[in-house]
């Protein structure tokens, strides 16, 4: 019988970046908060409160933010799969899904996107 896996969230993570579909509005900074949770290889009672059991979660933050900042993009749909992608390829994690929200549309707290990769 498979057991839940053990989850790190990091929730309304501040990310500045320069997005946006007209030229405008990517050539100003904006923050857009992010939602990311990954499973991890070791279960938590496993780690012995080694640090080097376990994902980083101040370095997953300090490289999103640096990666977000990167370059341009014109759709949030794009970050959040590179987001995936940089965590998948650079931390030991299982699986992670990102959530990204921008502040955008008026009378809407929020438009979002939510993917989750293996």
């Amino acid at each position: 019988m498979n057991s839940p896996a053990d989850e790190i969230l990091i929730q309304g993570l501040d990310l500045p970046v320069q997005i946006g579909v007209p030229d405008e509005e990517r050539a100003n900074w904006q923050t857009l908060q992010a939602d990311v949770t990954f499973q991890i290889a070791n279960r938590f009672e496993k780690m012995a409160d080694q640090l080097d059991q376990t994902t980083d979660y101040s370095a997953v933050a300090t490289r999103l933010r640096a990666l977000a900042a990167e370059k341009p993009r014109q759709l949030i749909e794009t970050l959040a799969a590179e987001i995936a992608a940089c965590l998948l390829d650079e931390f030991a994690v299982k699986t992670v899904t990102v959530q990204l929200r921008k502040r955008i549309l008026p009378g809407c707290d929020h438009v979002a996107v939510r993917l989750t990769r293996p």
